[in-house]
């Protein structure tokens, strides 16, 4: 039984272990899988540094608060965080690196607070 490229279905001549027809369809093979392994990798790690970005724009004195069509307009998604930090009185702030936020309703309005990590969260 004659082997198949796996790339381009041509029938593959030379060697009993050969895989691919040519270095051409090797390589494409090859590239493609990486691309589709690191897709998900690529897409989580570039919209968590959005986030940061982002936290880090609107938080200009270290405690802010925003309503939160602002972030998520810009294009910020709140289901990608890389931590939390529990408060003693149960709050979850989730945070994107070294900045965090916690949802909130003020005056049945959606917000965010937004802080920088501290030294005392680590503990």
């Amino acid at each position: 039984m004659n082997k198949r490229c796996p790339e381009c279905n041509i029938e593959v001549v030379g060697r009993s272990d050969k895989k691919f027809c040519s270095a051409k369809c090797k390589s494409i093979h090859q590239y493609e899988n990486v691309q589709k392994q690191d897709f998900f990798y690529l897409m989580v790690d570039k919209q968590l540094k959005k986030n940061r970005r982002l936290l880090k724009k609107y938080n200009k004195s270290g405690y802010t608060t925003v309503r939160s069509n602002e972030l998520l307009n810009d294009g910020f998604n709140p289901k990608y965080f890389t931590h939390y930090w529990k408060t003693k009185k149960g709050e979850l702030y989730l945070f994107c690196y070294d900045f965090g936020y916690l949802s909130i309703n003020i005056n049945r309005v959606q917000k965010y607070l937004i802080v920088q990590w501290q030294d005392y969260m680590n503990n």
